[in-house]
């Protein structure tokens, strides 16, 4: 069977949310299963070390698709042609855009549906390019696999599609996360907090993240007595620059660090160094930073909205994301209480088992088994 795959996130040197599942789930199908060929469609220039073994065929379709413009004639064009072209079975896309164009049977890996419920995050043009194809994506996908329970069950409400046609494949979590020695934890506070021990919180600089309401709860911990840092990893979503941090006092902002973008190793040793993983966003469709500081032994205070409760379970701290406040106490209630911060670190390692990026490939590779055969 020859197999096609949308690779386009699958970019060496800045590698995020989409790429890192593009990597996982396509080495995983590749290496799986070498007695299928596997035809990865990039839209640039691709490292080889994403060609995962003699079973692959690379090719480059162009233009770079980066805009929704570019978007469509990628899909409806460059991957249509090339589909037909390398005779394809089947197309499986981990970003979830398809070719409507394509007759051939297609999954779409669809995470979330962030831009339906807050479409003012999201700037106009993306927004009406998203909000007018991904429902047309979801009728058209002969299966959907999506990465938690929470968005089954909010894709197929929001486009009334069938619940039999969409699989829950959970994320996994690299290998890299997991606990560091103390005196590596004082070489990168040393780096990245002052010497000092740190909140952290990773994730793309984007209002759903939560990260505005994040600082202001850092305010209020440091001015009702708090003593830590707080590190923030991550870029702005839409190339804005940072985040609007005017209502943060000086002193503040000097106990609040910006890493920016940061490779995996630089940012698992990031993540095993901090006293506390704080990860408000008040929507998102699984949360992979959760497992990553659960594997990492390190605690965490979470948003209890969409489906952060399901990932995290009983090893989070949970608090309203809208309510500063509750963010705050959370952050002195964890500081202060040592018996239960060791708890959810305990409860966290053992959760971590339980997301594994072999489980999330064989649900994809099921899907794709059954769309074949249809």
């Amino acid at each position: 069977m020859r197999i096609a795959i949308n690779t386009r996130f699958l970019l060496s040197h800045k590698m995020e949310g989409f790429g890192w599942y593009t990597y996982e789930t396509t080495k995983r199908l590749v290496e799986n299963h070498p007695e299928h060929t596997f035809i990865l469609f990039f839209d640039r220039s691709f490292d080889p070390k994403f060609i995962f073994g003699s079973n692959v065929i690379p090719v480059v379709l162009r233009p770079p698709a980066r805009h929704p413009i570019l978007f469509i004639i990628w899909f409806e064009w460059a991957v249509f042609r090339a589909l037909k072209k390398y005779k394809a079975a089947v197309f499986f896309s981990p970003d979830g855009y398809l070719s409507l164009r394509s007759k051939i049977p297609q999954i779409s890996v669809i995470h979330d549906l962030n831009f339906e419920h807050f479409p003012q995050d999201i700037p106009a043009v993306p927004r009406t390019y998203l909000r007018y194809f991904f429902p047309k994506f979801a009728k058209k996908a002969s299966k959907i696999v999506t990465v938690s329970h929470y968005s089954k069950a909010d894709i197929a409400q929001m486009y009334g599609i069938q619940p039999s046609k969409i699989d829950v494949g959970w994320n996994g979590v690299s290998d890299v996360f997991k606990p560091i020695s103390e005196s590596q934890k004082v070489a990168v506070r040393n780096q990245y907090a002052e010497g000092k021990s740190y909140f952290l919180f990773v994730g793309a600089i984007h209002p759903r993240k939560n990260v505005k309401r994040l600082m202001q709860a850092f305010e209020m911990y440091v001015n009702k007595g708090g003593e830590k840092q707080l590190v923030i990893v991550g870029e702005n979503l839409w190339g804005k620059g940072t985040i609007d941090d005017e209502l943060i006092q000086p002193k503040t902002k000097r106990q609040i660090h910006f890493t920016g973008h940061l490779p995996l190793t630089e940012l698992a040793n990031v993540m095993a160094s901090a006293f506390c993983f704080t990860y408000v966003p008040y929507f998102e469709g699984f949360g992979i930073p959760l497992v990553e500081a659960m594997r990492s032994g390190v605690p965490i205070i979470a948003g209890k909205l969409t489906s952060l409760p399901e990932v995290g379970g009983e090893a989070a701290l949970y608090v309203n994301p809208f309510d500063v406040a509750s963010i705050a106490r959370a952050m002195l209630l964890i500081e202060s209480d040592e018996t239960m911060r060791q708890k959810l670190i305990a409860l966290g390692l053992e959760r971590s088992l339980q997301f594994d990026w072999n489980h999330t490939a064989d649900v994809c590779w099921k899907a794709i088994q059954e769309v074949a055969s249809t």
